[in-house]
C-alpha cells in the first residue's frame, strides 16, 4: 500500500547522519500527526536502527496490524518532526514519551 508522506521528497533536508531505518505508523506518515512516543528495540532486519515511532492516538488493534506501519530512513522522519533528533543515538531499551506541548521527550 502506497502512502503519501506529509513532507515531499523534494523538501527532505539532510538533518542527521544515517543510523538506519525506523518504523513509524501511518498516523504520523500520512496522517500528519507528530511523534508522541518512541522506543528503541532489537532490530528486526539488516539496516534496522530499532527505533519505533507512534503518535499516541493508535489503538492496540491499529498498532498490532503491520499494514499500519512503514519503513523509513531516520532522516526522513526527522524532517517531519525535528524534535526526535536529539534522541537518535540513545541505546536499545530506550522508551520516551513527549512532554505535552513541548519538543522534549522523557
Amino acid at each position: 500500500m502506497n502512502k503519501e508522506f506529509t513532507v515531499n521528497a523534494e523538501e527532505i533536508q539532510p538533518l542527521v547522519k544515517s543510523i538506519g531505518f525506523i518504523l513509524a505508523t501511518y498516523k504520523i506518515i500520512d496522517g500528519g500527526e507528530m511523534v508522541d512516543f518512541m522506543y528503541r528495540d532489537q532490530p528486526d532486519f539488516e539496516g534496522d536502527s530499532g527505533w519505533r515511532f507512534l503518535s499516541g492516538s493508535e489503538t492496540q488493534e491499529y498498532a498490532d496490524n503491520p499494514d499500519n506501519w512503514g519503513i523509513y530512513d531516520f532522516n526522513t522522519l526527522a524532517n517531519h518532526d525535528k524534535s526526535i533528533t536529539p534522541y537518535m543515538d540513545l541505546p536499545l531499551g530506550t522508551a520516551l514519551e513527549r512532554v505535552k506541548g513541548t519538543d522534549t521527550f522523557w
